[in-house]
């Protein structure tokens, strides 16, 4: 980390990308889902380093024992484990952060799994299980989220999580790839009908960004990738979490139902 020149509170990455604000979120509670590991903690991460205390969302249970002790422990961050598929679980998922930090202002719709075959050999399970999770449990965590927020009556911010597939469409991914377009429609349709209460919806579509996951692939994979990207390079989580930030914080405040392309130019 680094701090950029002439603003001295302002944590950067080394690719430049603002990481955390301090105190930019102090008096804000996020949740994230599937925040326990990826780019779900660095979301959290850049939240709490930024003054938020946050509530990750998660299946792992180990995962998200060890999330809340990296993000600072329980005075900060708290866990609870959750699938969004489920609306009741959403629902336990908001009753603890009203609980435990006193309500929601930034909630992050970001769990997600993946079921890869082309749609010759995809099953309807394996269809049906994507859906679930990325599509039904993003509306589980709209519906919940703002109905909170409308309760609360002080506004709030909510990020979905697409994919730049939902933009291009992805071989073997004809499931993630419908769920991720559905959520860019969702996000505009919702924001519309909650932008009264000062409730903003925005989406962002990360596109090859340095993880476990793109890690593991073969080197010709991944440098097929990296031809079609014009700034040549993976993106890194922080990244992705600092537009994140931007989103949920004050600094985008005329901002609701947009869709923040995450992709190095990859796809203009």
């Amino acid at each position: 980390m680094t701090e950029t020149p002439g603003t001295a509170s302002i944590t950067t990455t080394e690719t430049g990308g603002v990481a955390a604000i301090p105190g930019l979120l102090t008096g804000k509670v996020a949740v994230v889902t599937g925040g326990a590991q990826g780019l779900g903690l660095a979301m959290a991460r850049s939240l709490v380093d930024s003054g938020a205390k946050v509530v990750l969302g998660d299946m792992n249970e180990n995962s998200l024992a060890t999330a809340v002790e990296e993000l600072g422990g329980t005075e900060s961050a708290a866990g609870i484990v959750c699938n969004v598929s489920s609306l009741e679980n959403v629902e336990k998922l908001a009753d603890a952060a009203s609980r435990i930090f006193g309500g929601v202002d930034i909630w992050v719709n970001n769990a997600g799994i993946t079921r890869d075959a082309t749609i010759r050999k995809m099953t309807e399970q394996q269809f049906d299980d994507v859906i679930s999770v990325h599509l039904r449990g993003t509306w589980n965590g709209l519906k919940v989220a703002t109905g909170l927020m409308r309760e609360q009556d002080r506004g709030g911010s909510i990020v979905n999580v697409s994919s730049i597939s939902g933009k291009v469409g992805n071989l073997g991914q004809s499931n993630y790839s419908a769920a991720k377009a559905g959520i860019v429609g969702m996000t505009k349709a919702v924001a519309k009908e909650v932008a009264f209460k000062n409730i903003r919806i925005n989406a962002i579509q990360p596109g090859f960004i340095n993880t476990a996951m793109t890690q593991a692939m073969p080197q010709h994979a991944i440098d097929s990738k990296l031809a079609d990207i014009p700034l040549g390079r993976p993106g890194e989580p922080e990244e992705v979490a600092s537009v994140v930030l931007f989103l949920a914080s004050g600094l985008s405040s005329y901002l609701t139902g947009t869709v923040t392309e995450i992709s190095g130019g990859r796809h203009i």
